[in-house]
């Protein structure tokens, strides 16, 4: 593997010029020089002042954390500017991007992304120093330890070095200010994550406006398992905020005190806090008891620095559950703003580069990008190699790929571009009589095995979940089916290669090499080149009027951020047909479309024809001998319905205790741990199986693919949506976190549905994956836009409750379709968080490939709109297997004996379809 777990030991090496518990090891050197740049003003204290500072403290209340700001000037004051230019450090999260959204919208421009070892420190003391190019430094969170060179990259030099710029940590950053002075890094009493406290504070400057103590509306959600010891604290960091009491608290326990998130009421600023009870004094709440009088084993939640300003709080005021975590940001903005506006003679130096630095082109490039970064997460961090001149940064800012994707030209391609224009004809209310959406496939495509066909199928309509259902197979001229497997190669950190088979129409193959990878191509030379008339399909209700149907599988996370796979994949990491021909029923209206295109105009109407006589000539009675079966006995495990797992109850049970003891040792917050059941079939009609899983478990995202030349079906019956982009460009994902079975009787499924509703341990699963999912559409959403209109609603299928959530976002005008894709993939519910960390962690724990499980299935329309299901529930057959996968979340309060048999609840509704068989 390509990572090692330094805060599994939680060794605290001495770490030359980073920390020392009695005196800042940076020399007064350090005060004039960084990375050999000569700062250009050195109006702040010497530390020796600054220590002074610290002592007598206590003697000037409110003094302390203005020292940082120099004597004002006596000129006449400076105006406030119209935005604050941020760097962010991301250590490799997966929440950096709701800390971008949210400085975004504050600061008035977007910050620039960068990973902790993807620039040389002297390339970053360029950027502060020369060019003053950035006002603030932000330092994301992150899995692992400060104490881990690895995981925390360039940050504990810009925390011991960057004295005269604010800085602001998140959780592992905070950590890092600690660590970076001399504090010690412990595990905390117990893992958090995905839970809330109650935070107590001081009233200092990054918490103006914000209440405070029990009761107080003021609560936050946290994600870790490290904290800084308290009684390691040096003089030079203060405490300024803790937890108020050791209890935490599920989301809808916050909700009995009417607790509103700022995610769902931005504009609110709160109460203002009487902090007349806190002092800033160093350490005052140490000696704090519970009413019983037991000491308090409260955790510190902040901490800044006596004389420079720095800040750093243990908790996420990103999250969507966190109330006052904007106005915090907009604290920090103001801290900045103060800060240089009060600064000396810098100030309008700073001023004079505020608006020449915006005109540059290169950084235009920079300030524009978003961030990607394909580099282990456990590499060796080079901080000190010579620093590319300007020029060779300005050259290279494209070539070294410094944004999140390569910004594509969404106008079609002057050359190879295909122009299609659809047909289509609706008939009114027609598909009950003719017996619905499972007779008209069978009756249509079901004949010759259902060969080359597929069946986007909401089976489950139920509350608006779901309404279109899309089917159709082989047939039309522009047909095709295109077939990728990633190269051996791909085993290895940073290949993505692959070989790509493509069948046409006539039944001609041809195959080639793709280095880029298998989303490269596709978005390029596939979506890009098709042009369309957008009045083709005006006036219908739905968003796919045909292109590419098939699937995503799992593996194909190397070309998304993953630095390798551990297993390779039976199956093709990837199979799509080209639909060129479809029949689309509108399960609200009843209402039947026939949907045909061509490139080009023409007056070809024969497949619309002859669908149209076969459609109207069906009966509602119409049966056939595939629907006639024989029901048997329900297994309750697929154990019992002849399936071998890859991993017995006792194997998975000790996995379910590697996860924790990741996640212990702050490795990450949630690892969706996975097992695969497997069964040899023989001959078997696959639609009927399809047919028996669909009717035992109706779900919004059920599907049915079937690529006969690989001798491969699949058959979803998946409740859950990956992502989806409109033709009005809002993205949309829907993760399912939360499961438990349905009750014998009403009043127990009513108990039980309550009892999935109230599980701490459930909403912390669902809250850590909708803060990921959020910060997976924040990378390619316009800032401001990314929201959570559904948060944790219960929705009940035939088998089982499940905890679902809704985020959504409005796609930037540059990005693609497939762009969104590569930026969510593969679903964080199927992960977990941190993503990339996590996926490390779960393919040297698990034993094969997930193949197609844990992918996606859905279609991309050839206007750039897609919708994508998590495939989960689901039985792929392929060269006379049946195999199913399935799994769950593990978090800190997971019970391995009870995650067994979660996985195993999952997998009943698909093994009994196997087993009727």
């Amino acid at each position: 593997m390509s990572f090692s777990l330094c805060s599994s030991e939680l060794t605290y090496p001495n770490i030359e010029g980073l920390r020392n518990t009695k005196a800042n090891p940076v020399a007064s050197k350090s005060f004039r020089r960084a990375g050999g740049y000569i700062k250009k003003h050195y109006f702040l204290p010497s530390y020796s002042d600054a220590k002074k500072m610290v002592i007598s403290s206590h003697l000037v209340p409110g003094h302390l954390e203005g020292s940082f700001m120099g004597k004002k000037q006596r000129a006449e004051p400076r105006r406030k500017p119209e935005f604050v230019r941020t760097l962010l450090i991301d250590n490799y999260d997966s929440y950096t991007y709701n800390i971008y959204q949210e400085l975004s919208v504050i600061n008035g421009l977007p910050p620039v992304v960068v990973r902790n070892d993807e620039l040389t420190w002297d390339s970053i003391c360029s950027f502060l120093y020369d060019e003053c190019l950035f006002d603030n430094i932000v330092i994301s969170p992150g899995p692992g330890s400060p104490a881990c060179p690895a995981d925390i990259g360039v940050c504990l030099q810009l925390l011991s070095e960057c004295w005269d710029i604010p800085i602001l940590g998140v959780c592992l950053g905070h950590q890092a200010l600690g660590y970076a002075h001399g504090a010690q890094i412990i595990h905390a009493s117990e893992p958090i994550h995905g839970r809330l406290s109650e935070i107590e504070h001081d009233g200092c400057k990054l918490f103006a406006n914000i209440p405070s103590g029990r009761n107080s509306r003021f609560k936050v959600v946290r994600y870790h398992s490290l904290v800084i010891d308290k009684e390691s604290l040096p003089k030079e960091l203060i405490p300024i905020a803790w937890t108020s009491s050791d209890d935490t608290l599920s989301f809808y326990e916050t909700q009995k005190f009417d607790v509103i998130p700022e995610a769902y009421d931005s504009d609110s600023e709160g109460p203002q806090a009487n902090f007349d009870s806190f002092s800033s004094r160093n350490g005052s709440y140490r000696d704090s008891k519970h009413v019983n009088g037991s000491k308090s084993r409260k955790v510190v939640m902040g901490v800044r620095h006596a004389a420079w300003p720095h800040y750093g709080v243990q908790f996420h005021p990103e999250s969507v559950a966190t109330t006052y975590g904007r106005q915090i940001f907009k604290n920090f903005r103001e801290i900045t703003e103060d800060y240089w506006l009060q600064s000396s003679s810098f100030s309008s130096d700073r001023n004079i580069h505020y608006t020449a630095s915006m005109q540059v082109p290169h950084v235009n490039r920079l300030f524009g990008a978003i961030h990607t970064g394909r580099q282990s997460m456990k590499k060796d961090v080079q901080l000190n190699r010579e620093a590319p001149s300007n020029g060779q940064f300005k050259q290279g800012v494209d070539q070294r790929n410094f944004g999140f994707f390569d910004m594509v030209n969404v106008l079609p391609p002057s050359m190879g571009a295909k122009f299609l224009r659809l047909k289509w004809r609706k008939f009114d209310h027609l598909a009950s009589e003719v017996g619905g959406a499972r007779n008209i496939f069978s009756e249509l495509f079901g004949k010759n095995k259902a060969e080359n066909t597929f069946w986007l199928d909401s089976s489950s309509t139920e509350k608006g979940r779901a309404r279109f259902s899309f089917m159709g197979g082989k047939g039309g001229d522009l047909w095709k089916q295109l077939t990728f497997r990633l190269s051996e190669e791909s085993d290895a950190i940073g290949k993505r290669g692959g070989h790509l088979l493509i069948e046409d129409a006539e039944g001609s193959t041809n195959s080639k090499f793709l280095e880029e990878g298998f989303f490269e191509y596709f978005n390029k030379q596939e979506l890009l080149s098709l042009c369309h008339e957008e009045k083709d399909f005006e006036g219908l209700p739905f968003d796919f009027y045909g292109g590419f149907i098939g699937y995503i599988g799992y593996n194909l996370k190397v070309e998304c951020g993953a630095t390798s796979n551990a297993h390779k994949s039976r199956t093709p990491d990837a199979c799509f047909f080209f639909a060129d021909n479809l029949i689309v029923i509108d399960h609200h209206s009843d209402d039947v479309y026939l949907m045909s295109l061509h490139e080009g105009n023409t007056t070809k109407t024969q497949w619309l024809d002859d669908t149209e006589k076969k459609l109207v000539s069906l009966k509602g009675s119409a049966t056939r001998k595939l629907d006639e079966r024989t029901s048997k006995a329900a297994a309750n495990s697929p154990h019992e319905a002849g399936f071998h797992s890859e991993k017995s109850r006792e194997q998975y049970v000790s996995d379910v205790e590697k996860c924790l003891k990741y996640i212990k040792d702050g490795e990450s917050y949630e690892l969706c741990l996975t097992n695969q059941f497997r069964k040899s079939i023989g001959e078997v009609d696959p639609l009927r199986l399809y047919l028996s899983l669909r009717e035992r478990n109706p779900a919004p995202y059920a599907s049915w693919l079937n690529f006969s030349k690989e001798k491969l079906c699949i058959c979803s019956s998946s409740p859950e949506r990956f992502l989806r982009l409109d033709r009005n460009g809002i993205l949309e994902a829907k993760p399912i976190k939360g499961t438990i079975a349905r009750g014998a009787t009403s009043e127990e499924d009513e108990r039980l549905k309550l009892q999935l509703q109230y599980s701490e341990k459930d909403q912390a699963e669902n809250l850590m994956i909708v803060d990921l999912l959020r910060n997976d559409l924040g990378r390619v959403c316009e800032p401001g836009t990314v929201h959570v209109p559904h948060l944790m609603e219960v929705e009940s299928y035939a088998t089982v409750h499940t905890m679902v959530s809704t985020i959504r976002g409005k796609k930037q005008s540059n990005v693609s379709a497939v762009d969104c894709v590569k930026a969510a993939f593969p679903g964080g519910s199927m992960t977990g968080a941190p993503k990339l960390r996590s996926m490390e962690l779960l393919d040297s724990i698990e034993s094969c490939s997930r193949g197609i499980y844990s992918g996606s299935i859905g279609f991309f329309s050839y206007n750039q709109t897609f919708d994508l299901n998590i495939v989960i529930r689901t039985v792929v057959i392929h060269e006379d297997e049946a195999s199913i996968g399935a799994g769950g979340a593990i978090v800190a309060l997971s019970d391995p004996e009870k995650e067994y048999e979660e996985m195993v609840l999952k997998t009943r509704a698909p093994a009994n379809s196997v087993m009727e068989q």
